[in-house]
């Protein structure tokens, strides 16, 4: 059965927000399984950096719900 992790990255330093998110990609997601961000900004650096680095592994969407709230749902495929 399919699951989903929220990771809430506002709260973290800068430098640590990729290496967590990846970490959880790699490590936590099974195909199927979605892990939903939540970011105060536009998560477009990290969707190109997956683009580069997890091409073909993954399916994107995103969204802002306010100017400090942007939801991103990374898909593991």
């Amino acid at each position: 059965m399919a699951k989903t992790i929220t990771l809430d990255v506002r709260e973290l330093p800068p430098w640590e927000r990729h290496p967590k998110i990846f970490d959880i990609f790699d490590n936590q997601l099974a195909p199927g399984d979605t892990l939903q961000l939540i970011n105060d900004h536009d998560p477009r650096p990290l969707h190109y950096q997956f683009m580069a680095e997890r091409p073909g592994q993954f399916e994107w969407t995103s969204h802002e719900e306010n100017p400090r709230k942007w939801v991103a749902l990374i898909k593991r495929v």
